[in-house]
């Protein structure tokens, strides 16, 4: 008997310890897509080391320019997505508040609007899961699973979400959280 499919859109996937020399080590990706067709995510700790603005070549706003670039995945990374929250936002298509966008046109929009509750992150490139890969992949406990937040997307800092996560997930996974990066570190 084929296993009923559940969606792990809205979630939080965490490098559960077995995906050292992947780009995927210690990262945490957030899926925002995924149905039988596959998965659509993005690493949500991975700065790019450049600002927004020296991928964007159209005219957006400053505040948009220098802001940090993420590592979305290692997929096309020439294609921009982003993810943009405001209190005010009641048709999200990601989890509740939270918007996966790709169009630059509806960016700038974003960006010349006032909202004080308003926050937008930038990525290039995503993570891709093909048909069933995922569901393999988590078969293979490649990957533990996390409830998303709007907190933890835009309100942790990027470099420590994926250990502040696996202290939240209890003993068990505190201790894969202090495993130095570098085992020859121990």
């Amino acid at each position: 008997m084929a296993s009923e499919f559940k969606s792990l859109k809205g979630r939080l996937l965490l490098d559960g310890g077995k995906l050292r020399g992947s780009f995927f080590h210690r990262t945490v990706v957030l899926i925002c897509q995924h149905d039988a067709e596959g998965a659509f995510g993005l690493v949500l700790n991975r700065a790019a080391g450049k600002k927004a603005g020296d991928a964007i070549v159209a005219d957006v706003p400053e505040s948009l320019k220098e802001q940090a670039l993420y590592l979305g995945g290692p997929v096309q990374p020439s294609l921009l997505s982003y993810l943009h929250t405001d209190q005010l936002l009641l048709n999200a298509n990601v989890m509740p508040h939270l918007n996966l966008g790709h169009s630059l046109d509806d960016l700038v929009e974003i960006g010349q609007s006032f909202s004080a509750t308003r926050q937008v992150r930038i990525f290039a490139g995503y993570a891709g899961w093909s048909p069933a890969q995922l569901e393999d992949e988590m078969k293979r406990d490649a990957w533990l699973t996390h409830p998303a937040s709007v907190e933890l997307v835009f309100n942790t800092k990027p470099e420590e979400l994926w250990q502040i996560i696996l202290r939240e997930k209890g003993w068990k996974y505190r201790l894969l959280s202090q495993i130095p990066e570098d085992l020859s570190w121990n």
